[in-house]
């Protein structure tokens, strides 16, 4: 070897030059994804004998992001220190599904988390774990046991009210039957006024039609409990035919009976007014007025199709019980029957301390379609609860 060449050599070896550079190699950053997880207190019960409350199923609400439809997501319990898979949905275009729970495991609250499985190069990805026992216990509970009606519920509007719909109408006692674990709600005919009829007018004065007085069954929690904000339900079975309507709803705290809502609003969790022909009709409203006048604002209306939240083919609103409910915040209003979302809205949100009442009431201009020989119609109510914001954790 030439001195020349050595020298070269040498000098590569002390520097480290090497004689072929390395290639470099970009790792990209893995995409942020996530999973949250909401949960509501236990309004999912449906079936068709009264049940205990306590038995009812809390909803979790979990989001995927980034969303995607069909993503496995699978809801899974924790047990004696060691998870394990209870449930299994897809996930909607949004990224969202909905889960129905047993609240308590083994004694205990449970304590829940959601995997969204691996996904279009997404590895899985959990959420953090939530108790179901997050609204904690109801600040109002009433499942109805014992032959009478509890402290809390007082008979409402007892005198024929034409200002408010029902001339031919009142509230009385004995519409009203706890027994069974429930409460029944009736429209029957008065007694009293057997010999008499009814006639109604329009809006004009002009005559409408003549019919039979009516007492119907109708109740509240006016006197004895209200709350601000939080999830109200109710358990419930309707009536079959039409001419009357049940209802589950509420009004703000110092609401006279005979006057309009001056202040907070009007919450119609649900209002059914029986079947015809097959096609059901049920809504979900709430009612405001505003600048402390006679000026009504209403929002919300028909559910559309509401038999596609039945339990499947042989169950129906007149044969079994739905749990319905509102998720009160702030800012909005949120419906539901068994967990699943039926109505959101935003305007007319109440801020003040809003009563309980149950109802079935037979409305003058229902009245025509009222049929005597399917009389006494039925509303039954198998518990009502309430959970306020402040109980959240």
């Amino acid at each position: 070897m030439s001195r020349l060449r050595l020298l070269v050599l040498v000098a590569l070896l002390v520097t480290g030059v090497p004689a072929i550079a390395p290639a470099t190699t970009a790792v990209p950053a893995a995409p942020h994804q996530s999973v949250s997880v909401g949960v509501l207190p236990p309004i999912a019960q449906p079936g068709v004998t009264p049940a205990a409350p306590r038995s009812a199923r809390t909803v979790l609400t979990a989001t995927v992001s980034p969303p995607a439809r069909g993503r496995t997501v699978h809801l899974e319990v924790r047990r004696q220190g060691r998870w394990s898979s209870v449930a299994t949905q897809v996930s909607d275009r949004k990224g969202t599904v909905l889960f129905t729970a047993a609240t308590r495991v083994g004694g205990s609250a449970a304590t829940y988390r959601v995997r969204a499985v691996a996904y279009g190069g997404l590895p899985a990805v959990r959420s953090e774990p939530a108790s179901a026992a997050a609204w904690g216990d109801p600040a109002f509970l009433d499942g109805f046991d014992g032959e009478a009606l509890g402290p809390a519920w007082e008979h409402r509007i007892q005198f024929h009210n034409p200002w408010g719909g029902r001339a031919c109408s009142q509230g009385d006692p004995s519409a009203v039957l706890v027994s069974g674990g429930t409460v029944r709600l009736s429209v029957l005919p008065d007694p009293a006024l057997a010999n008499e009829t009814c006639l109604t007018y329009d809006e004009h004065g002009r005559p409408t039609g003549s019919h039979t007085y009516r007492l119907n069954g109708h109740i509240s929690t006016q006197s004895a409990f209200d709350f601000q904000y939080g999830v109200a339900a109710a358990r419930i079975r309707f009536q079959r035919h039409r001419g009357q309507h049940g209802a589950f709803w509420m009004q703000p705290r110092g609401l006279l009976e005979t006057g309009p809502t001056p202040w907070g609003a009007e919450i119609d969790v649900v209002e059914w007014f029986g079947a015809s022909r097959g096609r059901e009709r049920m809504s979900t409203a709430v009612h405001r007025h505003t600048g402390g006048g006679d000026e009504l604002t209403s929002v919300g209306g028909r559910i559309d199709d509401p038999d596609r939240f039945l339990a499947g083919r042989s169950d129906s609103w007149w044969t079994g019980y739905h749990v319905f409910s509102v998720e009160w915040t702030p800012l909005e209003y949120v419906f539901r029957i068994d967990g699943r979302e039926t109505t959101r809205i935003t305007s007319g949100v109440s801020h003040h301390p809003e009563f309980l009442i149950l109802s079935m009431l037979s409305s003058d201009y229902e009245l025509d379609l009222i049929d005597d020989e399917a009389l006494p119609q039925h509303l039954d109510v198998d518990w009502v609860a309430a959970w306020p914001l402040s109980n959240r954790r």
